[in-house]
Parts: C-alpha cells; structure tokens; sequence
C-alpha cells in the first residue's frame, strides 16, 4: 500500500509491531483480513480485526520468538492498526475507491513479495469468512473471484525467479486482487442494499 497518509503504517513497521500477534500472522495477512471484512461489508469491520489480531487486555501474550508481549507493543500495533484501517477505509469508501494492498517495498525479492501475496489473499479470504461469506451462496460473478483467490493461495512459491517474466507475473496478479476486491465489495454492497 502506498503511503500517501503519513500515519499510516508502512509493511516493515507493521510487521514489526505484529510479531506479538496470536495469529502470527505478517501485515499483509492482517490487511488482506481487513480488506476482506470490508468487501464483505461487515458490521464494524475494524473492531472484529483488531480482536482477531491482538490479545485480550491483560492476558500474557508471546511473540512466535517465546518472548513477552508488553502492554506498550500491544498499544502501538493497535494505534498502527488503527491508523491503516482508518486509511484503507477511506480509500476504499472514497470517492477515488481504490485499494493498494500492504505488501514489501518492490526492492525486496520476488519471492519475499510473491510470499507476501499469498499471505494477503489468504487473509482476504478469512476476513470474508470472519463477515460470514458463505462461498457456496455467492452470485457466480463473486463465486469466480472466490475460486480465483482460493487458486490464488495454492501458488507454488517454493522456486521463484527474480526473472522479468516472473515480475510481470506478480504484477498482473497484485492488480487482479486489487480490483477483484474492490468489485466484490461494491457488488456485495448492491446486492445487501447497502
């Protein structure tokens, strides 16, 4: 996601303050959840993500790495939170109504950000999940895109090549999820009556 709202939080950062997460999931997981709840038009989507994501006030939590989560991190990740969802929202429910899913920088590797991918349309499909989507009563307009991010998260990622085919590649399919998403959710929105 480009950062053109200064509080929003970039991919490293994100990353970083998630790795207390009881998912343990990355940031693109959690925005690929965030964006799911949205096209699905989920009553308060942004509440429902940040209790899927972060513990339970005054529960002991630990990081993937066995160490403490402190109330501070859990309270800058939930403001990182906070501030991405906020800006995600009004991108997608603005008048521009356009979508940059949160992935690494285009410097990193292929793979690191093919990987990247993967874990945002995974997370896209929870977050349909969380809002109650069920696959098999969906119109076949939305059932397609579906069935396109269910293939899209079997992706064998195991031998990428930084190549310029492989590039394009990615490219294509980070502008697919980008307005698949956004379809599904003005589409979802129609049809509820909303």
């Amino acid at each position: 996601m480009s950062s053109d709202t200064p509080d929003s939080p970039d991919y490293d950062t994100l990353e970083r303050l998630l790795a207390g997460s009881p998912l343990s999931g990355g940031a693109a997981e959690a925005h690929g959840i965030f964006c799911g709840l949205l096209a699905a038009d989920a009553p308060e989507p942004q509440t429902r993500w940040l209790a899927e994501l972060l513990p339970k006030a005054g529960r002991a939590e630990h990081n993937p790495d066995g160490e403490a989560v402190t109330e501070t991190g859990v309270q800058q990740c939930r403001d990182a939170l906070c501030a991405l969802a906020g800006a995600t929202t009004e991108r997608v429910q603005g008048a521009s109504m356009s979508l940059d899913p949160l992935l690494p920088p285009p410097e990193r590797s292929l793979r690191e950000r093919a990987i990247a991918v993967h874990d945002w349309v995974r997370g896209f499909l929870f977050g349909l999940g969380l809002a109650g989507v069920d696959a098999r009563t969906l119109p076949p307009q939305h059932r397609e895109v579906f069935d396109d991010f269910v293939e899209l998260t079997r992706m064998d990622l195991n031998d990428l090549d930084d190549d310029e085919a492989n590039e394009t590649a990615l490219a294509e399919i980070i502008e697919f999820i980008r307005v698949a998403a956004l379809l599904f959710r003005e589409d979802h929105a129609r049809r509820e009556g909303h």
